[in-house]
């Protein structure tokens, strides 16, 4: 090699470098404030307070991040309404919203899959198909024509059937019943009658003391009682059968996402993750605590659905999503990979947690 070849290779890379280098210090000292809206109003616990909520997961972020990742939130109301996430998310209006994806049913049926599904898999099996079985990547191939990227960043666990003025005996006792209940569960219901509202969280208490509902499904004991929904009704039903494992879901636009630098698209994912499991993990203490309460000191009367209206519920879910998958090539896709994965894991719990419940608890 000549001294000349030599002298200018030497030349290119130490001016490689010096292009390089504040490059990425560039990417790592550049700060990024981002806005965050909820379906849910400011001070809900579970979802805007407490552990695993909105706020926490935007503190976990700006502190992993070393604040270069700011994100401020917004309870539903504050900056658009409870239901309006989705598309401020899609116009850009905002860079990440914090709900659940079935409320975006109208969009695209498939979200459902995302939130719970009736009759589904519990939170072990859900976590199993979003983390392990393809079903994150499915969700942001569903959210691909709209510009959007999500992944799960909480779980309420199996939650309560809900709240009921009058005891329920038979499926007779659902026809013309006002209540309150989102999602697939709300045309479930539909289809037997039910006259179905969707509610943001703060408008239930006062449309159920009022009676312009006589039935109304929230989360559970916890969150529930905040609402003082054991003030307008007495009978608490059980089964959780609409949402076996209510995935909260981080929705965020994917031009923003792809403009951060990978070590903060890093932060977000295990950031989310780790609220996933912080925010069941407190969903059990609390839900205890206060199903305790309300059946003690507060006279709820707490008991499971009746066999026959779990039948005929089990049987209008079958045909929904019948209907469903036979409309979207889509829904089709992701019904199929869950249900598979939920059979998969139905075999193994009968031999593991479900034998455990049946030996060792009776």
């Amino acid at each position: 090699m000549t001294p000349i070849r030599r002298q200018f290779l030497a030349t290119a890379a130490l001016s490689g470098a010096a292009l390089a280098a504040p490059s990425i210090a560039s990417a790592q000292t550049t700060k990024f404030n981002w806005k965050m809206t909820s379906a849910y109003g400011k001070g809900s616990p579970f979802y805007m307070d407490g552990p695993g909520s909105a706020t926490d997961l935007a503190k976990r972020i700006r502190e992993m991040s070393d604040g270069r990742l700011n994100i401020q939130v917004f309870g539903a109301g504050e900056l658009i309404p409870a239901f309006e996430g989705f598309d401020a998310v899609r116009a850009g209006t905002v860079e990440m919203n914090h709900a659940n994806s079935y409320f975006w049913t109208g969009k695209t049926f498939a979200a459902q899959y995302f939130t719970a599904v009736p009759f589904g898999m519990n939170f072990q099996g859900m976590n199993g198909w979003l983390y392990d079985g393809g079903g994150i990547d499915l969700w942001n191939e569903v959210y691909a024509p709209f510009g959007m990227v999500a992944m799960p960043c909480g779980n309420t666990g199996v939650q309560m059937t809900g709240w009921f003025k009058k005891e329920l005996k038979t499926v007779a006792d659902l026809k013309g019943l006002k209540m309150r209940i989102p999602g697939l569960a709300g045309k479930v219901y539909a289809n037997l009658g039910v006259d179905v509202k969707v509610l943001p969280g703060g408008e239930i208490f006062p449309a159920l003391e009022r009676g312009v509902i006589d039935a109304a499904e929230f989360v559970g004991p916890f969150q529930d009682r905040r609402l003082g929904l054991q003030k307008a009704a007495k009978f608490y039903y059980t089964t959780g059968w609409h949402e076996s494992a209510t995935v909260s879901e981080l929705l965020i636009n994917k031009a923003a996402w792809d403009k951060l630098p990978k070590d903060l698209q890093a932060i977000v994912s295990n950031a989310s993750a780790a609220c996933n499991v912080i925010s069941e993990a407190w969903c059990q203490k609390a839900n205890s605590e206060a199903m305790e309460d309300l059946v003690k000191n507060q006279g709820v009367i707490a008991r499971p659905l009746p066999d026959d209206i779990i039948k005929a519920l089990r049987a209008e879910t079958d045909k929904a999503l019948a209907e469903a998958v036979a409309k979207d090539p889509m829904t089709k896709k992701v019904h199929d990979s869950y249900m598979a994965f939920m059979a998969k894991y139905n075999r193994w719990t009968d031999v593991s947690e479900g034998a455990f419940h049946a030996s060792v608890r009776g």
